[in-house]
């Protein structure tokens, strides 16, 4: 269970016995609950040392709130103010309401973001992190009109104080994604010496923070064309023209960022970039960042494999309006390619006509891997299931049948023995079609 839920239902519990017995008694009893308070704070110090309690920011509010009450208690206790206001009925219902209310708002961020055991890491790599914002010069800012450069937010994932260097893996969120979405995937690839970057589209991430501290929201007007596109609102042509547009955004900032971490790679001595092989490239991506990745593997010549998650063959579709249908592309995929499917996409692979080159019978990409999460949603593919499994579900339109640390480390094994055949040559890959 929760955590959060679960200290919520004790709270409730003491409260609403705390008050039957203060009724009964007719009694306020402030000494014994002042130190049960102070108790309590004691006891949340100590799992919180011990590690029972895994300190972060959802237990903030918790901490202060426990803090406060033990603080109360204690004065109340020194002062010997325990029974100074009379017994009445009212007061005791209403401020056992109100402290099951606060208790419940306290509690909200660890019933949110519960404590959750990480994805196993197997590599033999320490893993570092370093973040950069790289400015493009030649090109505007198309979602402001104040003439700004594109900036693009990235956050890389490497082997740290290892020799040698290491494959280059690029990824890309999906929409209303954030360039995290994935990470215990990047740490894990990582550990097995990987440098992995991760992009911040802004304006279609749900936020990206820069350098310097300036923060950016989802820009509302993409939001919405990607509501509409779910509901059908749009015709076929409309569509395409949109998912046309959002793919060259998408494939601009990943060109960009691989240009430049190609440039540095040759004239930055920063030891990042110097442990990076430049002959061996990869691109992944969740849902508009695999319909992105599978279009740069198709532009670029130096990408060798690719990474597809739960995503349609956007740059795949032509668009023939004398029959107002998508058909595929007709020209063969050559770079190596992972196709990795929830139920959400699985079954509308041969039903509908946004998934056409999607189909497994896709001759063009009849080179393809593919492989099927049986009971997964689109999110379980993420790591936000586990971070955050009320806001997953919520956005999803409800919870996966599939056990999410199965699924997320599974789902990580594939991804790096695939790049580590397709990129080192090591081992051999040969999935299984559904797990």
């Amino acid at each position: 269970m929760n955590m959060g839920i679960l200290l919520l239902l004790v709270a409730l519990i003491f409260e609403i016995t705390f008050a039957i017995y203060c009724l009964s008694t007719k009694q306020n009893h402030k000494k014994i609950k002042n130190w049960i308070r102070i108790a309590v704070f004691i006891i949340f110090v100590l799992l919180t040392i011990s590690s029972v309690i895994d300190w972060a920011f959802r237990w903030i509010m918790l901490a202060i709130l426990l803090f406060l009450l033990a603080v109360n208690g204690t004065v109340s206790l020194i002062l010997n103010k325990t029974n100074i206001k009379p017994y009445k009925t009212s007061n005791i219902v209403w401020k056992s309401i109100m402290m099951i209310l606060t208790f419940a708002l306290a509690l909200s961020p660890v019933i949110i973001f519960p404590q959750h055991p990480s994805p196993k890491v197997t590599g033999e790599y320490e893993v570092a992190t370093a973040t950069d914002t790289y400015i493009d010069k030649n090109r505007i800012e198309e979602f402001t009109d104040n003439g700004d450069n594109r900036f693009v937010n990235v956050e890389f994932w490497y082997p740290k104080n290892a020799d040698g260097t290491y494959p280059l893996l690029v990824f890309s969120h999906g929409a209303y994604g954030i360039k995290t979405s994935n990470s215990s995937t990047y740490t894990e690839l990582a550990s097995h010496g990987y440098v992995v970057v991760s992009i911040d589209h802004p304006y279609h991430s749900f936020y990206t923070r820069s350098e310097d501290g300036t923060v950016v929201m989802i820009n509302s007007d993409f939001s919405h064309e990607v509501t509409n596109m779910n509901k059908g609102v749009y015709s076929n042509e409309e569509m395409y023209n949109l998912i046309q547009k959002w793919m060259k955004l998408r494939t601009d900032d990943m060109n960009f960022v691989i240009d430049t971490i190609l440039k540095k790679s040759k004239n930055d001595n920063n030891p990042l970039y110097q442990q990076i092989d430049t002959e061996k490239i990869g691109v992944f991506g969740h849902s508009m960042g695999g319909a992105a990745s599978v279009r740069l593997g198709r532009e670029r010549n130096d990408i060798s494999a690719v990474v597809n998650i739960d995503a349609p063959f956007f740059s795949e579709l032509v668009y023939k309006k004398e029959m107002d249908d998508f058909v595929a592309n007709s020209k063969d995929f050559t770079p190596h390619l992972l196709n990795i499917y929830s139920d959400d996409v699985w079954r509308q692979l041969e039903s509908n006509s946004i998934y056409i080159a999607n189909n497994p019978k896709n001759e063009h990409f009849k080179e393809a891997y593919t492989v099927h999460f049986q009971g997964a949603k689109h999110l379980s593919l993420t790591d936000l299931p586990l971070f955050s499994p009320i806001l997953a579900n919520i956005i999803q339109g409800g919870k996966a049948d599939i056990a999410q640390s199965y699924c997320i480390e599974t789902e990580n094994e594939l991804i790096l023995k695939f790049f580590d055949f397709e990129l080192k040559g090591i081992g051999h890959f040969t999935p299984k079609e559904t797990y």
